[in-house]
């Protein structure tokens, strides 16, 4: 503050040494003035000017400390009372922007909410015709056409899922509920629910839960198993998907396995980042980038490690390790 201060003074600064200087050149080239009285009355206004500088200082750069001191324009701590005109002006200004500043982020966030609402009021009602549409397709006798409109219908199905719950990812910890929750029924569901498209492309699952329960959200579980299996089966081609959970070091862990495509190595740390899309098949429009982001998200939320290993051609496994039973201390607390 006080390099500031000198910079925003300098010009007096700088003006007072010219008139010093002044003085003691008249003094020097006028035989008729006595040089010692104009250096000891130099000395005396030198001092004065100095501890005219630090009150100046102290005085001015203060509103200023505490104004710069603010987190931001919206922080809710009150304003440093302003001493002089200017400060007024600055004070004034400031406390006008905020206002207007905490205007504009009151109706943007009215304005988010209301678009959240209406696109989860969408999609609600956009479930119906889905449901209608499921049952028309059910009698179609055509199995190559049934075949072929189950695995669309599927894809509106999955998008859609993903948009509902990126949208409730904003407040999710409002909505999770931790308790003792049973792999077999969310893990057989979600097959149920991809049975069409597994049926098409050749794929099977093998099942081995040796620890049938874990603790946790069983909503939000559901949707992260349904984004690892979506994206195994997507990636998989007549093979099965090994489901493993087991007990390692005090804790349970969830293993989803395929021998698909795998991952390129240069892809791996990426994948979790939002948007991202494979660059080895970048042409694939039917990649969002979406799942694997949204998967690490609730993981984080629920305080469960998400890890992948995968080689090109050989596939790839996802595994989810729950937190201990201590660590829910941890999300109540963050609740």
């Amino acid at each position: 503050m006080l390099i500031k201060f000198l910079i925003e003074r300098i010009s007096w600064i700088l003006m007072i040494l010219f008139m010093h200087g002044l003085i003691l050149f008249i003094a020097y080239v006028d035989s008729a003035i006595a040089i010692q009285s104009i250096l000891y009355y130099t000395f005396l206004s030198n001092l004065v000017f100095l501890l005219f500088f630090i009150i100046r200082y102290k005085r001015e750069t203060d509103f200023y400390k505490k104004l710069n001191d603010r987190a931001n324009l919206l922080d809710e701590s009150e304003l440093p009372e302003p001493k002089s005109p200017f400060e007024k002006i600055v004070s004034q200004n400031v406390t006008k922007q905020t206002e207007q500043l905490k205007q504009i982020e009151s109706n943007n966030r009215t304005n988010l909410e209301q678009e959240k609402d209406e696109l989860l009021s969408w999609i609600h009602e956009v479930k119906t015709p889905l449901t209608a549409m499921q049952l028309i397709i059910d009698r179609i006798e055509d199995q190559a056409l049934k075949t072929s409109l189950d695995y669309e219908w599927l894809r509106i199905h999955l998008l859609l899922d993903q948009q509902l719950h990126k949208k409730r990812m904003a407040i999710i910890e409002n909505d999770l509920y931790i308790e003792q929750t049973n792999l077999e029924p969310i893990i057989y569901q979600e097959i149920k629910n991809l049975k069409s498209w597994c049926i098409h492309k050749g794929i099977g699952f093998d099942i081995d839960l040796n620890e049938p329960k874990v603790l946790t959200d069983g909503k939000w579980l559901a949707f992260m198993v349904r984004q690892l299996l979506s994206n195994s089966v997507k990636y998989s081609e007549n093979s099965d998907i090994l489901i493993q959970s087991f007990e390692q070091n005090g804790q349970t862990k969830l293993k989803v396995q395929d021998d698909g495509r795998g991952i390129d190595d240069k892809d791996l740390p990426r994948i979790f980042e939002k948007g991202f899309t494979s660059t080895a098949k970048h042409q694939d429009n039917s990649a969002t980038g979406m799942g694997l982001y949204l998967t690490e998200q609730v993981a984080n939320s629920l305080k469960i490690k998400l890890n992948v290993e995968s080689s090109v051609g050989e596939g790839s496994t996802f595994t989810l390790t729950f937190p201990k039973k201590n660590d829910f201390v941890q999300i109540a607390g963050d609740l």
